[in-house]
């Protein structure tokens, strides 16, 4: 459970998920690779949500409802992002973001 274990160390875990997003989205050149480093992103902030919830209100459920929505936004953007992808595959046959300079209609 979460009330076993402080807050810095749920918040250490958070950062370096956070920073771990933040360098792969800025470094690699993959589309999908940096698809799931703004996945790791938002999880980061899931967990910055849950864990500040439960030890600042822990009779209240913003923090979690907070995450729920998160989560639903994450899988709309993530679908979009895939179908996004499939049809940069299909006109240019990569996914690599320096191959992909032009996008036209």
């Amino acid at each position: 459970m979460i009330e076993g274990i402080p807050l810095h160390l749920i918040l250490v875990v958070a950062t370096v998920m956070f920073f771990t997003g933040i360098y792969g989205f800025l470094t690699r050149r993959n589309l999908i690779t940096i698809l799931m480093s703004i996945e790791l992103i938002l999880n980061s902030v899931n967990i910055n949500f849950v864990a500040f919830n439960r030890y600042l209100y822990p009779q209240h459920l913003q923090g979690q409802f907070f995450s729920i929505f998160i989560i639903a936004i994450a899988a709309c953007e993530a679908a979009v992002a895939i179908a996004i992808i499939i049809n940069i595959y299909r006109r240019f046959t990569t996914i690599n973001v320096e191959d992909v300079s032009e996008m036209k209609y």
